[in-house]
């Protein structure tokens, strides 16, 4: 459906998520992948989802060269979590301290989604809470080592071992979690198109 609608349109999805890329196929939509190296650095004032909606933008103006039929999609996903911001884990002992923290608790996953075309940009944000049970030193350990979930918000994928055990409640999307508020793009193209 997405694909007869935009058919006049170049979809770009300027990322290297392999998750994001399903979620494009998924939507049945044809585009291409574009990728631009950016320093994904924020001001220190901003929180929650004024950091994804900044990070989601900031690798959109990397690219300054659109044509009239592009429709460029970058996005961002942090984890908040006792008014902090948790990215991507630098190492394994990383990521092991960040599901420590998230353990017998909830917090929020936030993903902001920016679209941008040769005359303007728009963001647009979801947010899931999402509890976990306590979880022992062991589950987080198997979890890291076997999983290595090193290049994930908070260092762990719902969709994953830990997902399956440790989740005990999902307030809101599901796939937002993933990496994608599928939902909001959808809706948005729609509106491009």
């Amino acid at each position: 459906m997405l694909k007869d609608i935009l058919k006049n349109h170049r979809i770009i999805l300027a990322s290297g998520s392999p998750r994001r890329q399903q979620f494009f196929k998924d939507l049945g939509l044809d585009f291409t992948i574009q990728l631009k190296e950016i320093e994904e650095i924020y001001p220190d004032h901003l929180k929650a989802q004024e950091i994804s909606d900044y990070l989601a933008q900031l690798k959109a103006n990397a690219f300054t060269d659109l044509k009239l039929n592009d429709i460029l999609i970058t996005s961002d996903t942090i984890v908040w979590h006792n008014n902090k911001a948790l990215g991507k884990p630098k190492d394994l002992k990383d990521a092991i301290q960040m599901i420590h923290s998230l353990s017998g608790d909830t917090h929020e996953v936030i993903t902001s989604v920016c679209f941008k075309t040769s005359t303007g940009t728009k963001v647009v944000h979801d947010s899931t809470k999402v509890t976990f049970k306590d979880l022992t030193t062991e589950e987080i350990e198997y979890y890291v080592t076997t999983y290595k979930p090193l290049d994930k918000a908070g260092a762990y994928g719902i969709q994953e071992w830990i997902g399956f055990i440790g989740i005990s409640n999902i307030e809101g999307s599901y796939f937002n979690v993933m990496g994608l508020p599928t939902h909001l793009v959808y809706d948005m193209l729609t509106k491009l198109a």
